[in-house]
C-alpha cells in the first residue's frame, strides 16, 4: 500500500453537521482526514453486562452518559463508526435512552446505513412519541431509499412538535413538491418523441457544431483541423458532432478549475461522444492488461472535483496504453459533478477501449433527481435536455468490467512489498483457461442467486430496462454490500442486500475469478480487503462530503495480476458545500 504525498486540507473548507437536528446553518468543526486506529475502539463491550448488574442506578446513568458523550465527541470528529459502536454499548446498559437511538440513527444516516436509521429511528419513536429528532432521522431515511412519500409523515410531524423550525419546514415544502412531480411524472410518462440524443443532434447540425455557444465565449474548443495528438475518429457524414484531442481535455480541466463551465454544443458533442462508445460495449466488458502495462480502479468521487483532478494526477490519464477504470457513483452529492462526468466521458470518446466506465447506483435517474445532479444540469446548462442526454447516456454504461491479465500470477513469497498479502493473492482462484488471475469489478456487489454466472451478466438487456429497479440482477449489481457473517442477510441501506465471505468465495470459484472489487461504500482508508480479500472496495471520495474525514484510494493492476493500493487525501476546494443543487434537500440529506 503506498500513501500518496498530498497537499494538507484547509479546515477552513470543510464542514460537518451537527449532531443535533439542524435548526439552523451552524457547524461543527471537521477532523483531520487520517484514519482513526482500530485499536482507539471502545473496550467495554465484552465486560457491559457485568458492569450493569454492578452498578448503583446512579453509577449506571453517569457511566451511560460517559459512553454516550463519548460517543458524541466520536461523531462531531467525523468519526461515525466508532461513534455508533459507542453508542452501541450505552443502549447495551439501558436500553431504553431515546436520545441515544436516535443519535445512533444520524450515524447510520452518515454511512448510509438507511434501513438502520429507519428501526433506531422508529425505536426511540415508540420509546417517546413526541421526540422530534426520531421522526426527522426516520424522514430523511425514507428520502435517502427514494421513498418521498413514507417522509411525508415524519416531517408533518416535526413541524407539529416544532412549528418554529424554519429548516424543517423548507425541507417538508421541497419533499412536499417532489411526491407531486415524480407523481406527475409518471403520469405522464410516454416513450412516443425523438430521443434526447437525437434532439441534440438536430440542433448541431442545423448549426454545424456552434449551437449554443455564445459569441463571446473565450474557452476550449473542439479541435477543427488535424492534430499531431491523438484524436478521435471522425463521425461517418455527421462532420457537426466534432472530433476531440487530448490538448482539448486539458484545457477544459483548466477552464473547470477556474469555475468557468462549457457551452452547450461543447458540453453536448461530448456526451454524445461517450454515448457512441458506450452503445458499442457489452454489458459486461472483458479487458485485458497488455505486458508492461497497468489498470488503476478508482472507485466513487461523487461530484468532487478538485480531489477527482488530484487523483488523476496520481493514477495518470487514460491514453493508449494506460487503462483507467471508473467504478460508478462520480454524479450527485458533490457539487461538480457535471465536471467530473465530462471529463470521463471526455477520456472515453477519445480512449474508449481504455477508459472503462461501470455504472453506479447514482447513475440513475431517481437518485439524480434527489441527490443533486438533476438540479446542477439545470443550474449550469438551463433546460431540461442536457441532463435527459446524461440520463441516456448512463443507461448505456456497462454495468460491470472483467479485467484479465497478460502473464502468470507471481508466487506468494515473491509478491513486491507494496502489494497486497490477502489470502487471496497469496492463493488466488484463477481463470480456468488461462491460469492467470482475474478481477470482477462492480459497483456494488453479487447476487441473490448462487447460480450467476458471467454469461448472466452479459446477457442483461440495460437498454431495455433503463434503471435498476428494486430486484434483479442490474440492481444487485448497482446496490449489494458485503457482510462479515456468512451467507445472505437485509440490507443495512434498506435497498438490496448484504453477501457473507463464503458466498463471495463460491462465485468467485463458480467463475474464476480472483477478486471482487466493488465501491459503493466509504471506507476510511479509501480501501479495505474483506472476505480474505475476495472482496475488496475502494472508495475515491477523500473526507467525503466535506464531513467523514477519510482518505481516498485507488487500485493498481499489472499484467500479472498483482493488486496494490494507493490512499490520498482530500484537497482544497472552493467554498460551495455538497448538494448545493439537490433542490431544497441537501440540509435534509447532506
Amino acid at each position: 500500500m503506498h500513501v500518496a504525498n498530498s497537499r494538507p486540507t484547509s479546515s477552513l473548507l470543510f464542514r460537518a453537521d451537527k449532531i443535533s437536528m439542524p435548526s439552523g446553518t451552524s457547524t461543527a468543526p471537521s477532523t483531520s482526514s487520517v484514519p482513526v486506529s482500530s485499536t482507539d475502539m471502545s473496550s467495554v463491550t465484552s465486560a457491559l453486562s457485568d458492569v450493569a448488574t454492578s452498578l448503583s442506578p446512579d453509577e449506571l446513568t453517569k457511566k451511560v452518559e460517559e459512553i454516550k458523550a463519548a460517543g458524541n465527541e466520536r461523531f462531531l470528529k467525523g468519526d461515525y463508526t466508532q461513534a455508533k459502536a459507542l453508542y452501541t454499548d450505552a443502549l447495551s446498559l439501558n436500553p431504553n435512552i431515546v436520545a441515544i437511538y436516535s443519535n445512533r440513527a444520524l450515524c447510520e444516516l452518515k454511512l448510509e446505513q438507511y434501513g438502520l436509521a429507519i428501526a433506531d429511528a422508529t425505536k426511540a419513536i415508540e420509546l417517546d412519541a413526541t421526540f422530534a429528532k426520531a421522526y426527522y432521522r426516520r424522514a430523511s431515511a425514507h428520502l435517502s431509499i427514494l421513498d418521498p412519500k413514507a417522509a411525508l409523515p415524519d416531517l408533518k410531524m416535526v413541524m407539529k412538535l416544532d412549528p418554529r423550525n424554519v429548516q424543517v419546514k423548507m425541507q417538508l415544502d421541497a419533499t412536499s413538491k417532489l411526491v407531486r412531480r415524480l407523481e406527475f411524472e409518471k403520469a405522464i410518462r410516454v416513450e412516443e418523441g425523438p430521443a434526447p440524443h437525437q434532439t441534440v443532434e438536430e440542433f448541431l447540425e442545423q448549426n454545424m457544431g456552434g449551437a449554443q455557444i455564445p459569441s463571446d465565449y473565450k474557452g476550449p474548443r473542439l479541435p477543427t483541423h488535424a492534430s499531431n495528438e491523438p484524436i478521435s475518429a471522425p463521425v461517418d457524414n455527421k462532420p457537426y458532432l466534432g472530433q476531440i484531442d487530448d490538448a482539448f481535455i486539458d484545457q477544459m480541466i483548466q477552464h473547470f478549475k477556474e469555475g468557468k463551465q462549457l457551452p452547450n454544443g461543447i458540453a453536448w458533442a461530448i456526451i454524445l461522444g461517450a454515448l457512441r462508445a458506450f452503445e458499442k460495449e457489452a454489458s459486461l466488458v472483458e479487458y485485458t492488461v497488455p505486458e508492461g502495462t497497468t489498470i488503476e480502479v478508482v472507485g466513487d468521487t461523487h461530484g468532487q472535483f478538485y480531489d477527482f483532478v488530484h487523483l488523476l494526477s496520481l493514477t495518470g490519464r487514460p491514453s493508449k496504453n494506460h487503462a483507467l477504470l471508473f467504478n460508478g457513483d462520480f454524479v450527485d452529492r458533490g457539487s461538480w459533478s457535471v465536471e467530473i462526468a465530462l471529463t470521463i466521458f471526455a477520456f472515453k470518446w477519445l480512449y474508449p477501449a481504455t477508459t472503462l466506465v461501470n455504472r453506479g447506483n447514482h447513475e440513475t435517474s431517481d437518485m439524480n433527481k434527489v441527490y443533486g445532479f438533476e438540479g446542477e444540469c439545470k443550474a449550469k446548462f438551463g433546460g431540461d435536455l442536457t441532463f435527459k442526454l446524461f440520463t441516456q447516456t448512463f443507461v448505456a454504461i456497462p454495468l460491470a468490467t472483467v479485467v484479465n491479465v497478460s502473464r502468470p500470477p507471481l508466487p506468494a513469497d515473491k509478491l513486491p512489498e507494496n502489494a497486497s498479502k490477502s489470502q487471496a493473492q497469496k492463493a488466488p482462484v484463477v481463470c480456468k483457461e488461462t491460469g492467470f488471475k482475474r478481477y470482477f469489478v462492480v459497483h456494488g456487489g453479487l447476487f441473490s442467486d448462487d447460480h450467476v454466472t458471467l454469461d448472466d451478466i452479459r446477457a442483461i438487456d440495460r437498454f431495455s430496462k433503463k434503471q435498476p429497479g428494486q430486484e434483479g440482477l442490474m440492481m444487485e449489481l448497482l446496490w449489494s454490500d458485503p457482510q462479515a457473517a456468512s451467507g445472505r442477510g437485509p440490507s443495512k441501506r434498506g435497498v438490496g442486500f448484504s453477501f457473507g465471505p463464503d458466498i463471495t468465495r463460491a462465485w468467485c470459484e463458480l467463475n474464476g475469478i480472483t477478486a471482487v472489487l466493488r465501491s459503493h461504500e466509504v471506507r476510511q482508508r479509501g480501501y479495505a480487503e474483506e472476505h480474505d480479500g475476495m472482496c475488496c472496495t475502494v472508495f475515491s471520495a477523500p473526507n467525503y462530503c466535506d464531513s467523514t474525514g477519510n482518505s481516498g484510494a485507488f487500485g493498481h493492476i499489472d499484467d500479472q495480476g498483482t493488486l496494490s493500493w494507493t490512499m490520498f487525501e482530500a484537497q482544497p476546494h472552493p467554498d460551495i458545500r455538497p448538494m448545493a443543487y439537490a433542490g431544497g434537500m441537501g440540509g435534509l440529506l447532506a
